[in-house]
Formats: C-alpha cells, sequence, structure tokens
C-alpha cells in the first residue's frame, strides 16, 4: 500500500512578523499507518499559596477548616474551605499533617526569618543558608528536576509565573536576600529562576512575539492580533486538514484571541490615565485579583494545547502581603488577617480568604476539563499542585502544611481520596511520589524519609 496523504510534523507552526504558534497534536501528525498517537508528557503546574491555612490551626484543625474529618474516599469538603472544589472531587486528592522542616529556623540568627525563606522551601524542601548577598544557596526545585527530565520535549523547558511583585533588590529582613522570596523555581541550588508578572511579557514569550525590537513596535503600534500577523499562514494549512482538524485548529486560534484581546483590553484601560488599584504594576497586569488569576491560567492553559511548556511553576502572592481580598467577604489586608491571634472568629475570617483563593482554581479545573487530550481531556493529563510551606501563619510555622492535587497526571493518581500522614511526615514524602509518577526517577528528595502512597 503506498501513502500518498502526507503528515504534518509534530511541531508544524504557524508564523507572522516573527510569531509563532506551535499546532496541538492534529490527526494530520499521526501516520496513516501509526499504531498509536505520540506520547505527550504529563502537564505540571506548581501553584504556591503563602501564609499557610487557617486550617492548620488548633481550631481549625478540630472544625475541619482545610482537612476532611474522614480519610479515604469516603470524604466531605462541601462546608470547609475547600468547598468550591466540591465539583472536581474526582480529580482531587488532599495531602494532610504533612511538615515543612526545612522552612524553619535551625540556628538563632534565623529565629523569626520563615517568610523570608519559606517560598524558597515549597518546592526544594531544602534548608536556604541565610545570606543577603549573592552567595545563595538552597536546592533544585521539583518542576527544574522534571524540566531536565521532560522539559526538552517542548519548545520552552519550563515558565515561571507570578501575580505579586516579585523584583525586590538586595536583602530583605532577618538576613535573608529578597531571591530566596521572589521565585519558587532553582534551576540549581544556587540558581533562581526569575518568575513573570506581566501577562503581556509571558504572552510574547510563549508565543515568540516579535523576533527582534522593531517587530514588537509595529505590533504594538498597530494594536494588532498576533492571529492578524499570521492570517495568511492559516488560511494555507486550513484546507489541509480534516473536518476533525480544523474544529482544533479552531478552538486553539479562538482561544489564543480572546486571551490577546483581553490582554490588549487591559493595556488599553490601563493606559488611558484613570487611576489604578495597583499604580506601580506594569500596564499590562490587572487591577483586579481575580481578572489576574485567570489570564494567567488561561495563558498556561493555551501553552498545555500547543505543547510551548507543558511545565509551569506559579506564585499567587508574596510573604507580607497587604493586599484586601474583599470578594471574599473580608475588607482587611491579607497578612493581618494571617495573624489572627488564633481566635476563633479571626480564623474563620481567614479561611474565607483561604476559600476565596481555593476558589481560583475552579476557572482553571473548568477550561482544562473542556479541552480534548490524549488521555481524555487536559485535565486528565495534568497534575496541578497546590499547597503552602507555612502551616498555622499566625506561629510562622510549618507544622500540617495545606497541599492538595488535582488531575489525573496522565492516569498515574486516581484522585479522589483523602490521605492523612502520619505525625510528622515531611511533605517531600509527598513529593518525591509526585516525581516519581512523572517518570523522574530518584531516591530522594529534600528531607524526604520515603515514598508516599498517593493512590492508597
Amino acid at each position: 500500500m503506498f501513502l500518498t496523504q502526507k503528515t504534518l510534523p509534530r511541531r508544524a507552526v504557524l508564523k507572522g512578523l516573527g510569531a509563532t504558534l506551535t499546532l496541538p497534536l492534529l490527526d494530520a501528525m499521526v501516520p496513516r499507518l501509526a499504531s498509536a498517537a505520540p506520547s505527550t508528557p504529563t502537564n505540571l503546574l506548581a501553584i504556591e499559596s503563602v501564609h499557610g491555612s487557617a486550617g492548620s490551626t488548633m481550631y481549625g484543625q478540630d472544625k475541619h477548616l482545610w482537612s476532611p474529618s474522614t480519610v479515604g474516599t469516603d470524604f466531605d469538603i462541601s462546608s470547609n474551605i475547600l468547598s468550591p472544589l466540591h465539583p472536581y472531587k474526582d480529580y482531587l486528592t488532599v495531602i494532610s499533617n504533612t511538615d515543612v522542616r526545612m522552612a524553619e529556623a535551625f540556628t538563632a540568627p534565623e529565629i523569626g526569618g520563615d517568610h523570608f525563606r519559606a517560598s524558597a522551601v515549597f518546592l526544594t524542601q531544602a534548608h536556604p543558608k541565610q545570606t543577603q548577598g549573592s552567595d545563595v544557596f538552597v536546592g533544585t526545585s521539583l518542576d527544574q528536576f522534571y524540566a531536565k527530565a521532560s522539559g526538552q520535549r517542548s519548545p520552552i523547558p519550563s515558565m515561571q509565573l507570578s501575580i505579586e511583585n516579585v523584583d525586590q533588590a538586595g536583602g530583605c529582613s532577618y538576613g535573608y536576600t529578597c531571591t530566596y522570596t521572589d521565585t519558587i523555581s532553582w534551576a540549581s541550588p544556587t540558581e533562581a529562576l526569575p518568575m513573570i508578572r506581566d501577562p503581556r511579557s509571558a504572552f510574547d514569550s510563549l508565543f515568540g512575539v516579535g523576533a527582534n525590537a522593531e517587530d514588537r513596535r509595529i505590533r504594538m503600534q498597530e494594536r494588532g492580533s498576533l492571529l492578524d500577523f499570521m492570517a495568511s499562514s492559516i488560511r494555507r494549512l486550513q484546507p489541509t486538514l480534516s473536518v476533525g482538524d480544523r474544529a482544533r485548529l479552531d478552538q486553539m486560534l479562538t482561544y489564543v484571541r480572546e486571551l490577546e484581546r483581553r490582554i490588549q483590553l487591559t493595556e488599553a484601560r490601563n493606559s488611558s490615565g484613570e487611576e489604578r488599584q495597583l499604580p506601580n504594576a506594569p500596564v499590562g497586569v490587572p487591577d483586579e485579583y481575580d481578572e489576574h488569576m485567570r489570564m494567567m491560567f488561561d495563558l498556561q492553559v493555551a501553552s498545555f494545547m500547543m505543547g510551548k511548556t507543558h511545565i509551569f511553576s506559579f506564585k499567587t502572592g508574596r510573604d507580607g502581603s497587604n493586599r484586601t481580598f474583599p470578594k471574599s467577604g473580608v475588607s482587611g489586608g491579607f497578612h493581618p488577617a494571617s495573624h489572627h491571634g488564633d481566635v476563633p472568629a479571626r480564623i474563620e475570617d481567614y479561611a474565607k480568604i483561604n476559600r476565596y483563593h481555593v476558589s481560583m482554581l475552579t476557572y482553571l479545573l473548568d477550561k482544562l476539563k473542556e479541552i480534548p487530550s490524549a488521555g481524555g481531556t487536559l485535565l486528565d493529563d495534568t497534575l496541578i499542585i497546590y499547597g503552602s510551606p507555612m502551616g498555622n501563619s499566625n506561629l510562622h510555622n510549618h507544622k500540617r502544611c495545606p497541599l492538595l492535587l488535582l488531575g489525573h497526571a496522565g492516569g498515574k493518581i486516581k484522585g479522589h481520596r483523602h490521605i492523612k500522614a502520619p505525625d510528622g511526615t515531611p511533605m517531600a514524602n509527598a513529593m518525591l511520589s509526585m516525581l516519581h509518577h512523572l517518570n523522574v526517577e530518584m531516591p530522594s528528595f529534600g528531607d524526604s524519609t520515603g515514598a508516599m502512597d498517593l493512590n492508597g
């Protein structure tokens, strides 16, 4: 049998004015006699939520504000902080009662510096060297171990995103450099990876927008859409595709166009001269927290769709932030709310803010579940880590820290279960198992004492 129909290369792209869009996996990319479609790597999204959880207090444990009252598959989250995730219980793994000992003070001079070292510990599970100079040292982060093993399967090995300002220079407090607070991703123990706060910068980085300064200047002047510059490339490709492939391509292009339109609207609004809630933020950053979160999630989903990168870390706040979240039902600042004095009424207020933050995840989950993928949907082929390296924020301790997983990691993680670890279990045990499920074989990670069964 002779096959005359050509197949598209797996990395087929659309191009125009220095911008590139990698196409999603289409039927036209699979040879006619291929027994199976090319394997795709598991998408990873590691999200840090700072300042622990109201559920890590003694009151919060008694009231089950974070962790369900029962373990196993018969658990209830309908009335606690995790209640927004109830529709996604089948994809949810709650891991409770793990500690992040590496974020604790090891010596007397480190006492009080929890806020300034904790973020560096979250994905490394290693203890940062106390320094205000350039001689930083902590550990390689989970996302970067995965990037070294699998990141070369996409054009961009990994990307780091943030919501709040993370570009402080020099030393912070208690003898720690701000480098430790500004990122959660470490390519090596001495190499911190910068995080992108501006959706426009992330969009341009993902899609290669503007091969040079002149290209970028033209696009900014014309306010043209990325897809407008690719119009001729799109027109040439579409007649060669099947009906199904055209639908998938149209879904991708519609998604990208809508995302870019929202970025342009934000830039126009923030450039209008009207007073901003965040006057010092880049012009592409929305003033509204929830819109900024949705925009960053859409960037991640678009990247997963097109295979630009399948590894993200995402820092959704910074330690010591006084930002307010009125949509949570609490008017006070975040950091003061986290220092609740162990007063039940104030702990309940902090739980409202925690619940609001968790509710942001439902937008991401809705999007991932809508998009077909090799394992069923993008949500089936994704592992989302959400947690904090702090426990009771009022005490600045690192015990019983909040941690949950979402997604099935390409079928590796079952979901729909609550796992309560024995007292004193390092969070690193869970992260070691996550690495194994991502096909990164290593005997230990951070201060792990053994792998945790995430499907038990």
